[in-house]
């Protein structure tokens, strides 16, 4: 029977329904793309293993499915050790980027399909399908073709196939990938009230951070076959363990400097030329440690609305960036041509031109020093 030695820290009352012990998976023999992975994924949560390319989360979804065995470790399904169990007996829903359809069924044969193969009686099998396409809102197109739906009705079919024999987990593989970003976007919250009203367990990989803080209950951010943190979007976003998930979680400002006092989470950091900020301080970090100082767009304040803040600083405008609701300026400060203050549009001082000097500014509580490799 699999133990609880997860890296996460999110109190969960759920029983555990997919674990990962001590994964490791190597292809070549030599370099391992999934390195001693523990993991626990929680009866109806949604969990998003997020990260680059060539990180190792679709090593871990394919492992999860059955189509990839570890190499070493075991994955637990509750007790029952999955490794050795083949993917059409692990009665998972799995939904891929491609969508998978019989081009020679109609949306609605092509839901029923997997009831077929598991034999329900035809008057279940009715009601199901019934349910399903009343769910994705596609009733209408039950006798059409897949070609003849859009790419976004295509990927509702998918959807509803996988979901149609009530899986106790569907794994989803950048199911949204090849839609356009109106669709993608519409088809993230119909997953996510899909997810809620059925009360499924689903493990979605992608490497879209915003669909994943848009989805997820948990976010695992993979680099280099390791969890660097599992978290809820919003501890990811404003508590970053390390660089690497500062950097690719939001848009991010980094400068580099060294820590010159601490005081319990607080600590002094210099950087440039002589400025000095306060953090907070990441983990494993010491007076005299090289840090990265990570700030957020949105928390950096120009001019007027950074007068009363305790960090305080000139700056030199580059550029501006409109985007509607707010502008992107980009400045340059301490050797860094490319940091980045968000500013909405009501805030925005007109009369800024590109060459400016303007005074910058933030909270203490706004900066996170972290590792600096």
């Amino acid at each position: 029977m699999p133990h609880n030695n997860t890296s996460d820290s999110n109190d969960h009352p759920s029983p555990a329904l997919i674990t990962f012990e001590g994964v490791q998976k190597t292809y070549d023999g030599e370099n391992l793309v999934v390195k001693d992975l523990n993991l626990t994924i929680r009866q109806g949560e949604f969990v998003t293993l997020l990260g680059p390319s060539g990180s190792g989360k679709t090593t871990c979804l394919m492992m999860l499915a059955g189509f990839e065995v570890p190499t070493s470790g075991d994955i637990f399904l509750r007790e029952q050790r999955l490794n050795s169990v083949p993917p059409h007996k692990r009665n998972f829903g799995m939904v891929f980027q491609n969508y998978a359809l019989f081009p020679h069924m109609t949306v609605e044969e092509n839901i029923r399909y997997p009831l077929k193969t598991r034999k329900m009686p035809a008057a279940e099998a009715d009601r199901k399908v019934a349910r399903i396409l009343d769910m994705i809102q596609l009733r209408d197109f039950a006798k059409r073709r897949p070609t003849q739906l859009s790419g976004g009705q295509q990927q509702r079919v998918a959807l509803a196939r996988s979901l149609v024999f009530e899986p106790q987990l569907v794994l989803m593989d950048e199911p949204l990938g090849a839609l356009d970003k109106q669709l993608r976007e519409q088809m993230q919250l119909e997953i996510k009230h899909i997810h809620d009203q059925l009360g499924l367990t689903v493990v979605f990989v992608t490497h879209d951070q915003s669909e994943a803080l848009t989805m997820s209950d948990r976010v695992a951010v993979f680099n280099d076959g390791v969890i660097q943190q599992i978290d809820t979007p919003s501890n990811l976003y404003e508590h970053p363990a390390n660089a690497f998930v500062a950097q690719f979680i939001g848009e991010n400002n980094t400068l580099t400097g060294r820590i010159e006092s601490v005081e319990g989470q607080q600590c002094r950091a210099r950087f440039g030329d002589g400025f000095i900020t306060g953090a907070l301080i990441g983990p494993g970090l010491a007076v005299g440690d090289a840090t990265r100082l990570s700030i957020r767009p949105e928390r950096v304040k120009l001019n007027g609305s950074a007068r009363q803040l305790p960090n305080r600083l000139q700056a030199r405008v580059r550029e501006f960036i409109y985007l509607g609701d707010h502008l992107r300026v980009r400045c340059e400060l301490a050797g860094n041509d490319e940091f980045m203050a968000r500013v909405p549009v009501d805030d925005f001082e007109t009369g800024m031109q590109p060459g400016d000097m303007v005074e910058l500014g933030w909270r203490d509580e706004d900066v996170r020093a972290l590792n600096a490799s």
